[in-house]
């Protein structure tokens, strides 16, 4: 198909008709500026091709001038079957028709079939790929119809053109076969590939968990019964076996044996017992005898140091009775005086307080007296500052004169240094020749050393000049000339010539800044807050009235009474405060010397009557008792010796008598507790034996082994469905080379114009380029300037037209702006792709950059004809 003319009328701003004809072959070219109907041209075409005469939808509302009508758009097309003429009208009285040469070939709904089979189907087939609204540069710009309906053509084609195999794997046909397995894949699974919820496989899936978990409890309680009847078995056989006469009588012959031996051991033990207890009768005799002479023994010795320690306290209680008399007499007399001076506190207090009173009258005009002094005294305090800060800035700081001085020691360091390392001469003068040389015009020092570090000149009285000069010595010297300039240029940086008139001029700064302090100090004292405060506060005291009380008692004079009483009555007060801690010590002492002197009274007592109640014993006589005690303990110990060695162990023989009981015991326990419990499991056997569990069991698992089974088919045919679906997908991505071959060998030559070497990469689900390989780097291609995305957006374009007129489907190209941030150099060479494809197929370009595009060359079209009322679009 190809366009021939357009005629427009009542469309938009264009009541009146309007043309566009004589399109040709090959490139054309609409060049206009903005507003002058290219874009209302675009959407009129697409509205003739792609909306029914009958629609009243918001494209064709879009369509309607301001002052109303009914659009009507008239296409001249040519296809092989001839020439045709495409009428529409919409909204009043809507038509459409389709006529050749005059002839009326189709109308109404037929003409929108024709229309319909011509475009390719209802998305509008080649228009979708090939036609580009201005503002829509990208592939994948649009609604989301239009993206659709740009998907479903680029499939078509690209499935067409690539053959029944590659229209499999990747053209409708295996949407189609992806679709179908997916739906039967859902309904078995969810996307996740687990069972769907009131799905088959789901069923299945709980039909067998159901079944599996009645067969686990069926076989638990055959289970159950089976361990119940070998339980009862084994219960019997036990009874049995404790019922059982001769196993009685055994235990019994065992028990009676076991009792006899006891009651031996019992009675042998009696009888250890009691040589026992003639051991430890022994034991307390020989015990008591050696306790008596013990007894005796330390209540003689007792006696003695009691007797000692009687004698000892009682001279410390004498002392301490001494001493606490002479502490109490001591503290009655701090008392009296602490009375004394008490009485006297408050009299001087009273005085102080009728003398505060007084002066509180006065305050006023002390209060005013003191501040008239205190400003006086801060006037001369600044004005003692302003005279004496001229002098504090004079002469050198501590700091500077710490320096110099420092500078001095070294220079006199360093002449010591340089002297001791000099030639030195000595000068002995002969008798009446005193001063007959001098040096300098100074007479030399009779027998005194006088260092030369640079030589001399001597003037020999009578003689003539002798020269000293010393050789090359240490730098002794050097060192000593420079700290000698060192110390005269800080010399003269500090303004003084000698180190005499530095300490003097820094004193005198020092004496000034100490005189500047002072007076300051004075000021801060008389007027902390500033001299014009202290006037103010002045000013605010008014004058003392006359008459005021001349001959009132001075208060300092009674405060100092009041201070002096207090500290005389704190004196006392200490006194009779530290007397009281002695006095309380002594008695403290005497207390505890009485004490010891009782307490040792006492223990004499007690040693004398202890030894009193042992005065019938006799030492002699109780050590024969106490060797006769312990030859009667050895004896007792042999006979219990004899008598424990061969006693029978009667521990043993109680644990085996108690065995034998629990023996006993634990036999009829057994039999008790054996037949209700047989009893029990008789009656649980024959309930379950009355429920069939064998026979329901084997039934349950017949019917779960087909429940497994059904599950197992559903499991290999959802298998079977995902693996389907990968090979599907596998396939298709297989074939994605073969399927984008076409398009690819045509937009080779296209993309060199502007990168050689450039290569496209597609996607497998929109079938547009996702990225952009150049230089050996893919670039997505969303990150690409927007220059470059509508460049690759029309190369692709003119690559599926070319496919679509190979197929023998020729559509025009149509591009409303569709270079819009392309730059000069660029557009150079996409001028060339649009040439290079303008061969064989129709292209309409529509551009308001009429400089630009001069240099675009192909046939200039013009809109003729009609009357604008309004700006076209």
């Amino acid at each position: 198909m190809k366009l021939r003319s357009i005629r427009l009328e009542n469309v938009r701003r264009f009541e009146a008709a309007v043309r566009l004809d004589d399109i040709g072959d090959g490139l054309n070219v609409l060049s206009e500026p903005n507003e002058h109907g290219k874009s209302t041209l675009f959407d009129a075409l697409q509205a003739v091709f792609l909306r029914p005469h009958g629609s009243k939808d918001k494209e064709i509302r879009a369509l309607r001038p301001h002052s109303g009508g009914a659009p009507e758009v008239a296409v001249e097309i040519e296809t092989a079957e001839g020439r045709f003429t495409l009428t529409k009208r919409w909204w009043s009285k809507p038509v459409a028709r389709v006529e050749q040469g005059g002839r009326l070939i189709a109308q109404a709904d037929a003409a929108e079939d024709w229309i319909g089979r011509l475009m390719g189907g209802d998305g509008g087939g080649p228009s979708g790929l090939l036609w580009v609204r201005q503002g829509l540069t990208g592939l994948a710009d649009g609604s989301g119809r239009e993206q659709q309906a740009a998907l479903a053509a680029r499939r078509d084609l690209l499935s067409s053109v690539t053959g029944e195999v590659e229209a499999m794997t990747g053209g409708r046909r295996m949407d189609a076969a992806l679709a179908q397995c997916a739906a039967e894949l859902a309904d078995y699974a969810t996307g996740t590939g687990r069972p769907k919820a009131g799905g088959p496989w789901k069923a299945a899936q709980d039909e067998a968990e159901r079944l599996a978990a009645e067969e686990a409890e069926l076989a638990e309680t055959a289970r159950a019964l089976h361990a119940a009847l070998t339980e009862r078995k084994r219960k019997r056989r036990e009874l049995a076996e404790i019922e059982d006469p001769e196993a009685a009588a055994a235990r019994a012959a065992r028990l009676e044996e076991a009792e006899a031996a006891f009651r031996a051991a019992e009675r042998h033990a009696e009888r250890v017992e009691v040589e026992r207890r003639r051991v430890q009768a022994a034991e307390g005799q020989l015990r008591d005898a050696k306790a008596r002479l013990d007894a005796l023994r330390a209540a003689l010795a007792e006696r003695t140091a009691a007797a000692r320690a009687a004698d000892a306290a009682m001279q410390t209680q004498e002392t301490a009775r001494t001493s606490a008399t002479e502490a109490e007499a001591a503290l009655d007399d701090a008392r009296k005086q602490l009375t004394e001076r008490g009485e006297a506190l408050a009299r001087a207090e009273a005085a102080h307080g009728a003398a505060l009173r007084r002066q509180a009258q006065r305050d006023g005009a002390a209060r005013r007296a003191d501040l008239s002094e205190r400003l006086k005294a801060a006037e001369a305090a600044r004005a003692e500052i302003e005279a004496a800060a001229a002098h504090a800035a004079q002469g050198p700081d501590a700091k500077t004169l710490r320096r110099l001085e420092e500078l001095d020691a070294g220079a006199r360091t360093a002449r010591a240094l340089r002297d001791a390392a000099a030639p030195q001469i000595v000068m002995h003068y002969a008798a009446d020749r005193a001063g007959s040389v001098t040096r300098d015009g100074a007479a030399l020092p009779d027998g005194e050393a006088v260092p030369v570090p640079k030589g001399a000149d001597l003037d020999l009285r009578g003689l003539g000049r002798l020269t000293v000069r010393p050789g090359a010595g240490p730098q002794a010297a050097d060192e000593a000339e420079s700290a000698a300039r060192a110390l005269a240029k800080a010399l003269d940086a500090a303004g003084a010539a000698t180190l005499a008139e530095a300490r003097e001029a820094a004193a005198r700064r020092a004496e000034a800044e100490r005189r500047v302090a002072e007076a300051k100090a004075r000021a801060d004292a008389s007027a902390p807050e500033g001299i014009d405060a202290l006037r103010a506060a002045l000013a605010a005291i008014p004058e003392a009235p006359k008459g005021a009380d001349e001959d009132a008692p001075d208060p300092a004079e009674t405060e100092a009474a009041a201070a002096a009483a207090r500290t005389a009555r704190a004196e006392a007060e200490a006194r009779r405060d530290a007397l009281e801690a002695a006095a309380s010590d002594a008695r403290s002492r005497a207390a505890r010397a009485e004490a010891a002197a009782e307490a040792a009274t006492a223990r004499l007592a007690r040693a004398e009557a202890a030894l009193d109640r042992l005065d019938d014993q006799d030492e002699t006589a109780l050590t024969g008792a106490l060797t006769q005690a312990t030859a009667a303990l050895r004896a007792a110990e042999a006979l219990f010796e004899e008598a424990a060695s061969d006693a029978p162990d009667l521990p043993a023989a109680e644990a085996a008598m108690a065995r034998a009981r629990s023996v006993v015991a634990q036999a009829q326990e057994t039999a008790a507790r054996l037949r209700p419990e047989i009893a029990a499991l008789d009656e649980r056997i024959a309930r379950s034996s009355g429920d069939a569990v064998e026979e329901r069991l084997a039934e349950t698992r017949d019917t779960r082994a087909a429940a497994d089974t059904r599950l197992a088919a559903i499991e290999r045919e959802v298998a079977v469905l995902q693996r389907l679906e990968s090979a599907l997908q596998a396939a298709r991505s297989e074939a994605r080379e073969r399927y984008f071959e076409p398009v690819a060998r045509e937009l080779r030559p296209l993309l060199n114009l502007l990168w050689p070497d450039a290569e496209l990469v597609w996607g497998d689900d929109t079938l547009l380029p996702r990225a952009l390989i150049r230089d050996g780097r893919e670039e997505p291609i969303e990150i690409l300037s927007g220059g470059t995305q509508e460049q690759v957006a029309l190369l692709v374009r003119l690559a599926f037209a070319r496919i679509l007129a190979a197929s023998g489907r020729h559509a025009p190209v149509i591009l409303d702006d569709a270079l819009v941030f392309t730059d000069d150099d660029r557009i150079e060479r996409m001028f060339d792709a649009l040439h290079r494809q303008a061969g064989d197929l129709q292209i309409l370009v529509l551009s308001c950059r009429q400089r630009a595009f001069r240099a675009l060359g192909g046939k200039l079209l013009r809109l003729a004809g009609g009357q604008r009322t309004e700006t076209a679009a």
